[in-house]
């Protein structure tokens, strides 16, 4: 028994090992010490790259860590891992220029970095693009065009960006099982159903891009850094409630919470349905007429955002 203030609480036992369990894994049954659903994670990230051959012999993996919970993890995992496989780490972070926000969480970045012994490069979107994520957000034409796809534009351009810098193999990102299902929906609230068949667990352009983290519930992920003492920034971005996702997120978990499992069951059928839309919009891609970067079109994203940012500006 367990005391809790004035009540007397039965603890439960471990199923792996025999010892107090703290982590209830409700979908599978399983109730698991610290050790013990520590090493599960671990296992699960490994089975997950090793069924999709996201990391091969000798690569040089670019983590893109942003000092969230989902990367940092995702940093501490695979360190774990590539202390018994031959591959090596290097973190890539992006400075958007959000006052009083990123700076913290270049900080934990750097000092986690350290404690690990891992390589660490930040880019900033002011040195690139010659504009702030703030600076971009008041030149915009409309509010309809969020700050959150403005961002995840011009982030994931400077990612490419470090890992041909650092002349990395393949991309990880810390995206897990519930970040795949909200993009999922927000695609098919938007019409943008072509996204639809880009989400596989890997991808290959230029260069790979794998989510080692993407069957992994984020609550799970949570504990991980809880469990690990792994620091990580707990301020929310000053624009993250700006669209849907929040929503979304918490609709997800309400179902969670009254049918476990119902994330799994949903995930295997966003995979099924990401293959049959890629099979049946595949579109030929093409170099950016502007960069260079592959597109399916004849400028990509990023450089039509910039001109008409810039136009704006100017």
């Amino acid at each position: 028994m367990v005391k809790f203030g004035h009540k007397k609480v039965p603890f439960m036992n471990c199923n792996r090992c025999g010892n107090i369990a703290v982590f209830s894994r409700k979908y599978s049954g399983e109730s698991l010490c610290s050790f013990c659903f520590s090493n599960s994670i671990v296992q699960k990230t490994s089975r997950i790259i090793s069924k999709n051959n996201m990391i091969q012999n000798g690569d040089v993996v670019g983590v893109a860590v942003s000092g969230g919970k989902d990367s940092l993890s995702l940093l501490h995992v695979l360190k774990k891992m590539s202390e018994s496989h031959n591959f090596k780490m290097i973190a890539i972070t992006v400075d958007e220029g959000i006052p009083g926000y990123r700076d913290e969480a270049l900080e934990i970045v750097r000092n986690f970095c350290n404690k690990l012994d891992v390589e660490y490069r930040s880019y900033a979107y002011k040195d690139l693009f010659d504009l702030t994520l703030e600076e971009s957000l008041e030149l915009r034409e409309s509010e309809k065009i969020s700050s959150c796809s403005i961002c995840g534009i011009l982030r994931r351009r400077v990612i490419d960006f470090g890992a041909k810098d650092l002349d990395v193999d393949v991309i990880a990102t810390g995206h897990n099982l519930d970040d795949v299902l909200q993009t999922f929906i927000i695609n098919v609230l938007s019409g943008d159903t072509n996204k639809i068949g880009w989400m596989e667990p890997i991808t290959s352009n230029k260069i790979r891009k794998i989510k080692p983290f993407c069957e992994i519930y984020e609550n799970e992920i949570v504990f991980y850094a809880f469990t690990n003492e792994i620091p990580f920034q707990s301020e929310q971005c000053p624009h993250m409630n700006e669209g849907i996702r929040t929503e979304i997120r918490e609709f997800l978990n309400s179902l969670e919470n009254h049918h476990s499992g119902i994330k799994n069951s949903m995930y295997g059928s966003v995979m099924k349905l990401s293959q049959i839309v890629k099979d049946t919009n595949y579109k030929q891609r093409r170099a950016c007429q502007k960069c260079g970067n592959q597109c399916t079109g004849e400028v990509c994203s990023v450089c039509t955002m910039l001109v008409n940012l810039k136009q704006d500006r100017s």
